[in-house]
């Protein structure tokens, strides 16, 4: 498969050029076309304020953001998109006739391999599709604002849309950053089909008189856990938006509940906003509005999953990745209840009406909903494991630990498997555990569930570590704690440039307690191990391969070939080389500064011998050992030292053995606290 590497943008408007920058900031060229140099400029302004907006905020250097502005080049009428491009996304009017024509001519002036792709939020992929001769390379692509920061996108294959079509445009959303929902060419396709009626019942329960915009957005944002209630939302995004996406679902769909509520379609015609004046006074008919907003997501969600538009996962990754709601509408039911949503929805569909039946995977409903966070897909003898949360960056927690577990479990006793490949869904491999569950059972002082978790998570990395399949962890985003403990428990690591590895728990009161302390020294030592789990120091993909902590280093375009270049391979008789692969200049500095005749100088703070206090690396670390706590340094340290004293099912039992203790300290429930609380902890050293 060929992937994609040109990139054309048709149409420089808020979304055009959001895609466009980001497409660019992952390091593509691409032509941003539009009909005169006006437009052009406009969207190149509205790129540039944006990265502007990121220098402030220093996620970005300005010479990232010139190299970004390099990688978009300006092209005026669409028939002078350059031949030979990869792709060409529309981003136009959403107007079927003028897309038509946009399509038509692209399929002119574009090679037979050129891919067309519709960023529409509403009209059949289908039916544009005619508008070209190469209906098989046709896709829609929903991008969600600001394209350029939501990470969602929606990807609609046509019936007629080839296989490695999809995998091309799979891979090249993967590769500018996005978490992809593969979808059925409906309607509203996944998150418009809920979030539109949403946003439409707010409004016919203001008509109905049961509360103010503020009351109901109050409501909206306790029930569902959002910065922004669905009148701040329309007023953000567009009342005309959200009035023709009504009109159109109603339409399509039968539905005249969709059908967009009187006082909008007033509120849009006088050109208006809702006026949102804030008040302290609840609204009487709480339970009225709170059902009626949960009885529309409920009942349309199960409408999507029982049509075979997707999977209920994907519904539930398209609220919490494409709205930023915490919990999707199927992890609602069951926090809510099985048996209260199902009245809910009842109740709701006696009050809708015609086309919002009651689905009937809720007729009669009495179990919770069951998610697949783990995706298993078999290529010949291959296994791909999947951990898709791309929601909370992978995190670990009890259910994906269970699915993984049962998983490995099979796939071990499989004797058509050679070779077990795990990967994380969206920008990072695995983030790390969730860390929210050790507060609550910190809070609750049932420390025995953190023991039997992190016994678990022993359990599943030992079952991977001594696995008679070759076992290689695709590391080419964000892996963190757990999540770097997990990818050294299999036999190889495939990095990238998008490799970012730490080990963070000292920072926030505890030490890395799934085989960190044992696993990371054992394959590069115990001064590098100290410099990373000590310190926290994040490591690249680059030093990573130096360090030998990956096996490969990848572009993004070849990882499948070094799967397939490791797949079937003995497990790897060097894993534990107890030093680093390499020895640079920097290395060597590492191995010095962290070495047991400087150790006890630099846990006082203290520039051992030898060094520049004033140099940067040192200056660095003492400030990076000096913010983390001194417990679960010290901690860390001496289970780094008995790495090489026992052996390594000893030593995983020492970390466990010691984790009562760490989390019994007031610095671990501060450090966790406060990293969820979005603030710097203060360590009492107790």
């Amino acid at each position: 498969m060929e992937p994609i590497e040109t990139v054309a943008m048709v149409g420089a408007g808020t979304m055009g050029s959001g895609v466009a920058q980001k497409a660019a900031q992952e390091g593509f060229q691409v032509q941003l076309i539009d009909r005169d140099k006006q437009s052009i400029d406009r969207g190149i302004g509205m790129i540039s304020s944006t990265l502007d907006e990121a220098v402030k905020r220093r996620i970005m250097t300005p010479e990232k953001v010139q190299t970004v502005l390099n990688n978009v080049i300006p092209v005026i009428d669409t028939k002078n998109v350059d031949v030979g491009t990869d792709i060409v996304i529309e981003a136009v009017f959403e107007d079927f006739d003028v897309k038509s024509t946009v399509f038509e001519i692209i399929d002119k002036s574009c090679a037979e391999h050129t891919i067309i792709a519709t960023n529409t939020s509403s009209l059949s992929v289908n039916k544009l599709s005619k508008s070209t001769n190469r209906p098989e390379k046709f896709i829609g692509l929903h991008f969600f604002y600001h394209p350029a920061k939501n990470r969602l996108v929606e990807i609609i294959p046509g019936n007629e849309t080839s296989i490695e079509t999809l995998e091309r445009v799979e891979q090249f959303c993967k590769r500018i950053g996005k978490v992809p929902i593969i979808c059925k060419d409906k309607p509203g396709f996944v998150v418009n089909r809920f979030f539109v009626p949403w946003l439409n019942e707010a409004v016919l329960i203001l008509e109905d008189g049961l509360g103010t915009p503020e009351q109901i957005d109050k409501i909206a944002r306790d029930v569902f856990e959002i910065g922004m209630g669905p009148f701040a939302l329309m007023n953000a995004t567009g009342l005309p938006i959200a009035l023709h996406s009504s009109d159109y679902l109603a339409e399509q769909l039968e539905t005249p509940r969709f059908r967009g509520a009187s006082l909008l379609r007033k509120t849009v015609n006088s050109g208006n906003k809702w006026v949102i004046e804030e008040t302290n006074e609840p609204s009487k008919n709480l339970e009225i509005i709170k059902n009626r907003l949960l009885g529309v997501t409920f009942l349309v969600a199960a409408q999507i999953v029982q049509e075979n538009i997707c999977k209920l996962e994907d519904v539930d990754c398209g609220a919490k990745v494409g709205l930023r709601w915490q919990k999707g509408p199927f992890e609602l039911m069951n926090n809510f209840g099985i048996k209260e949503s199902c009245q809910i929805v009842r109740e709701y569909s006696v009050l809708a009406g015609k086309g919002l039946e009651i689905p009937v995977i809720l007729e009669n409903r009495t179990e919770e909903f069951d998610f697949e966070l783990v995706e298993v897909k078999m290529q010949g003898s291959i296994a791909r494991v999947k951990i898709n949360r791309p929601d909370v960056m992978n995190a670990l927690n009890e259910m994906v630990v269970k699915q993984l577990t049962n998983i490995v479990d099979d796939l071990n006793k499989n004797k058509d498997v050679t070779t077990i490949v795990f990967e994380g869904a969206g920008k990072a491999f695995i983030a790390g555990a969730d860390v929210k569950f050790f507060v609550e059972k910190l809070k609750e002082d049932r420390f025995e569930d953190i023991l039997k978790f992190t016994e678990a998570g022993h359990n599943l990395l030992n079952m991977i570590e001594k696995s008679s399949k070759t076992t290689i962890a695709l590391t080419t985003g964000i892996t963190y704690g757990g999540g770097l403990e997990f990818a050294l428990s299999c036999d190889y690591r495939i990095g990238s440039k998008k490799t970012e590895f730490r080990f963070p728990e000292t920072g926030i009161g505890i030490y890395p307690g799934l085989g960190g302390t044992q696993r990371m020294s054992r394959i590069v030592g115990v001064e590098v191990a100290r410099w990373a789990i000590l310190a926290g120091n994040k490591i690249d993909g680059e030093f990573s391969k130096q360090l030998g902590l990956i096996d490969e280093y990848s572009s993004e375009t070849e990882i499948e070939q070094h799967v397939l270049k490791l797949a079937g391979f003995e497990n790897s008789e060097n894993k534990f080389r107890g030093k680093p692969l390499e020895v640079t200049q920097n290395i060597d500095t590492i191995i010095r500064f962290y070495g047991d005749n400087a150790l006890s100088e630099i846990l006082s703070g203290r520039t051992p011998v030898g060094f520049d206090a004033e140099d940067e690396f040192v200056v660095r670390q003492l400030k990076s050992l000096s913010r983390a706590a001194p417990i679960a340094i010290q901690m860390a340290n001496q289970l780094i030292n008995e790495s090489v004293k026992t052996n390594l099912d000893g030593g995983l039992q020492l970390e466990l053995d010691r984790l009562e203790k760490i989390f019994s300290t007031h610095d671990a429930l501060e450090g966790l606290s406060a990293l969820i609380e979005s603030r710097r902890p203060i360590y009492e050293n107790r």
